[in-house]
This record gives C-alpha cells, sequence and structure tokens, in this order.
C-alpha cells in the first residue's frame, strides 16, 4: 500500500503541531515551512483534519491550529486511516466491501491477507506522535553532539 501525498503531508501536519504541543495554535504557514507542505495543499488538509476532530482552529492575530487531544493519543494509523481509509491488503477484508469473493470463502490467500493487514495495523497502530516526536529530539540530541575522535 502506497501513502497518498495528502495522507503523507496530514502525517507531518499532525507531527508538527505534536511537536509544538504547548505553543499555543501554531500559523498555518509555519506548519508549512517546517514540514516542507505547499500552504495550498495544507489549508486543505488542516481543514479536513479539522472535521474529523484531530485538530482545532483559532481565528484572529494569535490563531492557527493545535491538536484536539494530546499527540499520545494519536496513532499512525488513525491519521492513514483517516485519509486513505481501511489498511487491508486486498478488498474482500474491509468492512466495507461490497464485493463477493468468486473464490466464496476458500481462497487459499486468505490468512496471507489477514497476515499482513494485521502486521501493517499493528505497526502503525502502535506508532504515536509523542514517542515520534522524542525520537526526532533524541536524535537532534545525538546529531548535535561534537565528536571528538579522530
Amino acid at each position: 500500500m502506497t501513502l497518498s501525498q495528502k495522507c503523507q503531508y496530514g502525517l507531518r501536519a499532525v507531527f508538527e503541531l505534536s511537536k509544538r504541543l504547548g505553543d499555543g495554535p501554531i500559523r498555518i504557514a509555519e506548519i508549512a515551512k517546517n514540514q516542507a507542505i505547499p500552504i495550498r495543499f495544507l489549508e486543505v488538509i488542516l481543514n479536513q483534519l479539522k472535521q474529523g476532530g484531530f485538530v482545532e482552529s483559532r481565528r484572529g492575530s494569535a490563531g492557527g491550529y493545535m491538536l484536539s487531544r494530546s499527540p499520545a493519543t494519536f496513532s499512525v494509523g488513525e491519521i492513514i486511516r483517516f485519509f486513505e481509509g481501511p489498511l487491508s491488503p486486498v478488498q474482500c477484508l474491509t468492512d466495507t466491501s461490497d464485493e463477493t469473493c468468486p473464490v466464496n470463502g476458500g481462497c487459499a490467500f486468505l490468512p496471507l491477507w489477514e497476515k499482513v493487514k494485521n502486521t501493517v495495523e499493528g505497526i502503525y497502530d502502535e506508532a504515536v506522535f509523542e514517542d515520534l516526536v522524542q525520537k526526532e529530539r533524541i536524535a537532534e540530541r545525538a546529531s548535535a553532539e561534537p565528536d571528538y575522535s579522530i
């Protein structure tokens, strides 16, 4: 499964807001600059995230966007599902599938598809934005430390 550019931008926007938790509302221009997202796309994405209940906005000179809840409660999987839909490798495993399987339950691949789906969901759902922010901060500190080796 390849994630759309829109989904990747959405993930990066939530990540930036997670990094800036406690800073108050963050302006679109700051998010766009820090995460290399075109402003026009970001406006649409943030509006969708707002409608989805992931972010809140404030108007005015001190306005901008902020997360609607703690980054410890946002998983990468939740945001991906919001933009992309189910994380299933095949349509027949989705809850919304109206397709009738021509193999009619005798599919030799079904256990494989279920394993792939469960593994991918597990990886994405275990990744919460608070952890991603912490990992970035640790990496930044490690790269900022002087190296005195010869």
